[in-house]
Parts: structure tokens; sequence; C-alpha cells
């Protein structure tokens, strides 16, 4: 047992004195750990963080928000260097991981829109607290997601994500369209709490109810912001007319607390989406590519698909022309970040492409995988009713599935990459990457990855497996 669960124990035996073990949980992006410390009478969270600052923030938060009924865990007790504290223990079920284990592609279950309902309705209680007397003091490391925030954001998306992928761009005019960007994002009212980190696995299932985490990072900002971010939360990957359903319910929510002009919303809410979505390519860039934690690579092919979808609705865009275009280059190229977990996890990446956007690339130390060219098989692409579906839908499938030189395809494919898992286990590698290209990279190529993604997960439950689409 080392220093840090000696003395989160003896903090524990202050209030719990069965308390029997100490068991460090998963950490994530952040440096605080957490440890579940069992007691005989119920467990416990115990947390670590050498950042007396960032957990003054937390507590300075918490207390306020238990004042407003607000569902976050209650603090148990704060040692007096600040650096350790307990908190009630929630479990483990994140809304990430029930949306997770409830959904089937794109199909999500009811119950899980539901909850994603609750959370809605509680987040204007939360962005309200910033007009009824939260300490904005606190706030650790700014008091603001102003100017400064902003383009600490988009520096860290241009020089953790940009400059390691080697994307090309003006230096110059890019920074110009930062600032532009940013006094456009300063024209809305932006008094209010900004959770900044309201996303899926910061938001604790219990007792049916949601409840929130690790706003320690808080600070006063737009209501668009944290809406955003749990709507575009990168690998959630919610179907975009779920997000438009849930943005519609939200602003329903929030017109019974206040009176705004929801048109104005509308108007800067898109570009909320757009510096979150950046934001978080930085991190992912920073925290795979710096600190080699390379699953947060994983994420990056799902914030390409955000952009994908989030462009054409952001109307501001072509005063930002230059960021705009640097967009539009991860959009339109075939980037993509294979990536391994830790631990000689094997990761199997799956994506369709299309050929007139050229094959994508492997940047992992393994390098190769397998492409397999669907275009000889018959295509829905060229018939007027498939033109608008894609390789996931039901017509699609079935249309494909008509043809036995589809159904041959898909087993040699399936044989041929079941092979090398099964190998690539044996051996411990880490990585394998699987292609499925067709022309427009819609219909047919889809269809296999889908395939072959729900085939490996089923068969081979400690793989880690991966897809997307990058042209679809």
């Amino acid at each position: 047992m080392n220093l840090i669960e000696q003395n989160l124990l003896a903090l524990a035996t202050k209030t719990e004195p069965s308390c029997c073990r100490i068991e460090k949980l998963p950490q994530s992006g952040s440096h605080r750990q957490y440890f579940r410390i069992f007691t005989t009478k119920k467990n416990i969270i115990g947390v670590y963080n050498q950042d007396v600052k960032e957990n003054n923030a937390f507590f300075s938060f918490t207390r306020f928000f238990l004042t407003q009924k607000i569902n976050v865990p209650k603090i148990i007790l704060i040692d007096e260097t600040q650096q350790y504290y307990l908190l009630e223990d929630l479990g483990d079920e994140t809304l990430f991981s029930f949306l997770s284990s409830h959904r089937n592609q794109d199909i999500i279950e009811k119950n899980v829109v539901a909850y994603y309902r609750k959370v809605l309705q509680q987040l204007p209680l939360l962005q309200l607290s910033g007009k009824k007397g939260i300490d904005f003091s606190a706030c650790y490391p700014r008091a603001a997601f102003d100017k400064q925030s902003m383009l600490w954001d988009l520096n860290y998306f241009k020089y953790y994500f940009l400059k390691l992928v080697n994307l090309p761009f003006d230096e110059q005019l890019l920074e110009d369209d930062f600032q532009t960007f940013i006094s456009f994002l300063l024209e809305d009212d932006h008094d209010y709490f900004m959770f900044r980190d309201f996303q899926s696995r910061n938001i604790m299932l219990c007792n049916n109810e949601p409840f929130f985490i690790d706003y320690q990072g808080g600070r006063k900002g737009a209501l668009q912001y944290d809406v955003a971010s749990l709507l575009y939360d990168g690998k959630a990957d919610l179907p975009p007319e779920l997000r438009e359903e849930l943005l519609q319910f939200y602003l329903e929510q929030l017109a019974t607390h206040i009176s705004f002009d929801k048109q104005k919303f509308c108007k800067y809410y898109y570009g909320f989406v757009l510096i979150r979505i950046l934001q978080a390519l930085g991190t992912y860039g920073f925290r795979g590519y710096y600190e080699k934690k390379s699953h947060f690579l994983l994420s990056i092919p799902f914030a390409i698909n955000n952009l994908k979808y989030l462009l054409p609705k952001f109307e501001f865009s072509a005063k930002i022309p230059t960021l705009t275009g640097v967009i539009q280059q991860m959009i339109t190229s075939n980037f993509v970040v294979s990536c391994t977990l830790p631990e000689n996890m094997l990761t199997v990446t799956i994506y369709s492409f299309s050929y007139k956007k050229g094959v994508p690339q492997d940047l992992t130390s393994n390098g190769g995988g397998f492409v397999f060219d669907c275009r000889a098989l018959p295509n829905p692409g060229r018939l007027p009713e498939y033109k608008n579906a894609t390789g996931k839908d039901k017509t699609v499938i079935d249309y494909l599935e008509n043809f036995q030189e589809v159904t041959l395809f898909k087993e040699l494919t399936t044989q041929l990459v079941s092979q090398a898992v099964e190998n690539y286990l044996e051996r411990k590698f880490s990585h394998l990457m699987v292609n499925f290209g067709c022309t427009g990279g819609q219909h047919r190529s889809v269809y296999f990855a889908e395939k072959l993604t729900a085939y490996l997960k089923k068969e081979y439950p400690k793989v880690n497996v991966v897809s997307a689409h990058l042209n679809a």
C-alpha cells in the first residue's frame, strides 16, 4: 500500500472506523487520483489531488449546488492539507456506459433518451447558479470563459492537433480568424455558470437519477457551451436527429426558468459547438500524442464526423475562411488516427472510405492492415431510391444481401480478419487496421464495416473494436 492510499484510509477511518480495504479506480484525463474505500457499512470515494486551488473550486461549487438541491456528490471529509478528501460513492454507472450498453449502432433505447432528458432538465439549474450567487472568485484556473480562455482553447487545438498531424495552414491568417471567431462568441450573454466539461462520462446514474461530477473547471460563461458539450460528446456519437430533438427539449426547459431569444441562442449555439470540438481535438492530441495515452486518439474520428455535420449549419464560417479551410481539409481528406490501448490490449480499427478521397493511413507503428475493395460488388448508389441512404439503413442492407457475391465477400473478409485477430492475440500485438473502400464511401463500404464491427465485438469481447465512417 503506497503513501496516498495510507493517507486516504487514515482519513476515512475518522468517519468509518470499519474500513477494510482500498482500491484504485481507473484514471482518466486529469491528474486526480480516485479510490474506492470499502467499509462494512458503505463505500466511500477517496480523492487525491495536489492542486489545492482546483480542489477549493470543487469544494465551493459543491457546497453551493447542494443548497440548490442539484444532484452532486456530498463531501464527507477534507483533510487539513486540502489535497485529500472523501466523497459520497455514486457507483460506477455513467451516462456514457449506460448509453454504450443500451444502443444498437444508431438505434438508442428509449430509457437512454429519458436519462438525457433528465440531465437537460437539470442543466438550467446548474447554469442559473451564475445568477443566484455562486462564488466565481473560487473559479480555477480562470473566472470566466472569456477572450483569454477561448484563445487558450484555440491555440491548444493549433499546437497539439494541427501541428502534430501536419495539416498545412497560414499561421497569421489562422490567428486573425481566431480573434474574429472569439469576438463573435463574446457577443452573447455569458453571465451563467458554465460546467466546462459537461459530457456523458461526468454524469453518474444513481438511484435512477443523474448526478454531476468533475465541475471544478467551471466558470462564468454562455448557456450554449454546456449543452453543446453534451450533445456533441465525441464517443457518445449521438445521431444527428437525436441531437436536434434534445436541443429543442433543452430550450423548452430553459424557457420555464428565464425569458430568452431562441433565435439569438441558436445563432451562437453552433459557434460554441465548434469551439468545443476544436478544444476536444486539442485534448485528444495532447493526451494521445504528447502524453502517450493512446486511447484518447480513438475519439478523433468521432470529432471529425461531428465537424462534417456541423460546418453546413454554422453560418458564420464564411467570415473565418482560414479556420474553415483547415476544417474542410480535415473533413474531406481521409485523416484518421489508429492507436492502441495500454496493457497490450488488441485494438481493431475499422473504417469505411471513398476511393475518390484516398485510402486511410495507419499512423501506428504497426502500419498496414487490410484494405478491401468493394467496388466490384453491386452498387445501390446508382439507384435513385438509395441515393440518400447509407449502408446502415435497412433498405440498403436488404438490397445488398440479395446478392450471393455480397454474402461470399462478407464471409471471406470476415475469415481473413478473424485469422489475423487470433494470431495477433496469441502474439500480443496491439493493433490491427481494417479498411473497406467503395466509390463514394456511403453504401457498400459502410455495410461491410458495420457487419465486421458487430461480428468482432460479439466473437472477441476482450478485443477493443473501434469503427468510423469517413465519408458517409
